[in-house]
């Protein structure tokens, strides 16, 4: 499952929905999500692939505290 949240909003895809797998690059990724919603590849510039154990993917703002 790839969840992604994207100015605002969340999207729950499966990797075949969105075209990627679990061997691509960070950046293949964003390029990829980029295309599917339709956007230039530069607005993921400042988000963050967290693979996480259970073999999803979050793909969100990097998160700044403080």
């Amino acid at each position: 499952m790839v969840h992604i949240r994207f100015e605002g909003r969340s999207y729950d895809r499966t990797e075949s929905q969105v075209g990627i797998t679990a061997s691509m690059t960070d950046a293949a990724i964003k390029q990829q999500l980029a295309r599917h919603l339709e956007v230039s590849e530069n607005r993921f510039e400042d988000y963050i692939c967290d693979r996480r154990p259970s073999g999803d993917l979050i793909v969100r703002p990097e998160a700044v505290y403080g």
